[in-house]
């Protein structure tokens, strides 16, 4: 366990999705969530649906105290919200009435996923300028902002679904690019100068912290290739989820590091498209490791873990109980019989990799 946080409420060996899905139906995804996924579900995000479905818009609505509008360069914040803010938030409060009703009953762990602070630092713009990680003062805000709302948010559903131990999943895919610097302008004819490591670790634990407060287990996922797994961890998240086909043996001694600390693994390792677009049903999905035509065996996925495991350092024994098996990234871009499957393989790669 982490310095900040008890054990957390995933099952050991189990399989869970990152969150996005493709298609419109929430109904319809939420089903196929909790068939497929019943040890650990998550509510899904359907981008499709347009405008405050996508992640920054969607995390956008749960702000305290801070409004956005959707202008032709994305989000940016005003004095009140939006037409699309509103529609968006809409949105949400009907995605959680399904929650309510089609998890009735439901017991055990269950994830949310919002945009971490620096994602959404990174992806709305002030009111008359660049984006709000260009100044100190906003992504300050933004961040007290997040961690009022997210508490919130944790409340509101678990009162919807009072048998679920819940996980928020905080997205930082622009994680690594704020600390090198590399965030394009909202002009995209420069970048945004690298915020300090120090202060990227203190907001986002500000916001780890909050929801932990609130009740909820913290992962935070990153599926660039250079995940900042030190500063995740001394954030107090419980857990890492990343793109393990992106891990190289460079990374071993710091991922080693930080599973020794405590942090626990969401291994990414069913592709998030298929191999071959042409194929796309369930019974014969050619999703491929590497971009080929067939896929991998699911003895030869889980064997993959548990040496992964043992390359880190870690008897092979304690893999089932520290990690958790995902797609490597959201799947809002595949065909939605490939995703159906993807989400029954990752389920079978998890019961593998115990019986290993």
């Amino acid at each position: 366990m982490t310095d900040t946080q008890s054990r957390p409420p995933w099952t050991p060996g189990s399989a869970t999705g990152i969150g996005s899905l493709p298609g419109t139906d929430m109904r319809e995804a939420l089903r196929v969530v909790l068939g497929e996924l019943p040890d650990f579900p998550h509510l899904p995000e359907l981008p499709a649906r347009g405008p405050g479905s996508d992640l920054v818009g969607r995390t956008a609505q749960l702000l305290v105290e801070l409004y956005v509008d959707l202008q032709p360069s994305g989000w940016r914040f005003c004095d009140r919200p939006g037409v699309d803010a509103r529609r968006a938030r809409g949105v949400l409060r009907a995605d959680l009435d399904l929650l309510e009703e089609l998890a009735q009953g439901y017991a055990g762990p269950f994830k949310i996923q919002v945009a971490g602070p620096w994602t959404l630092a990174a992806g709305i713009e002030l009111r008359h300028g660049d984006k709000a990680l260009a100044d100190p003062g906003a992504y300050r805000d933004l961040a007290a902002s997040l961690a009022e709302g997210l508490a919130a948010h944790v409340t509101e559903v678990s009162r919807r679904v009072p048998g679920a131990a819940l996980v928020l999943q905080l997205d930082e895919p622009a994680l690594p690019m704020v600390l090198a610097g590399s965030v394009p302008t909202a002009s995209g004819f420069g970048t945004l100068a690298a915020v300090e490591e120090q202060v990227v670790q203190d907001l986002l634990g500000q916001v780890v912290g909050a929801a932990h407060a609130a009740g909820a287990s913290v992962v935070v996922h990153c599926c660039a290739p250079d995940v900042p797994l030190g500063l995740v961890r001394a954030a107090g998240a419980a857990a890492v989820s990343l793109d393990a086909t992106l891990l190289t043996e460079t990374s071993y001694d710091a991922l080693a590091e930080v599973v020794e600390a405590g942090l626990d693994l969401f291994c990414g390792v069913v592709p998030a498209v298929p191999g071959n677009a042409e194929v796309v049903g369930p019974a014969d999905a050619r999703a491929a490791w590497n971009g080929g035509a067939s896929t991998e065996p699911v003895k030869a996925a889980a064997e993959r873990v548990r040496r992964l495991w043992g390359e880190l350092g870690f008897a092979p024994e304690e893999v089932a109980k520290r990690v958790v098996v995902t797609p490597t990234c959201g799947m809002a871009g595949a065909p939605p019989p490939y995703a159906r499957w993807a989400m029954k393989r990752a389920r079978e790669v998890a019961r593998a990799l115990g019986e290993l």
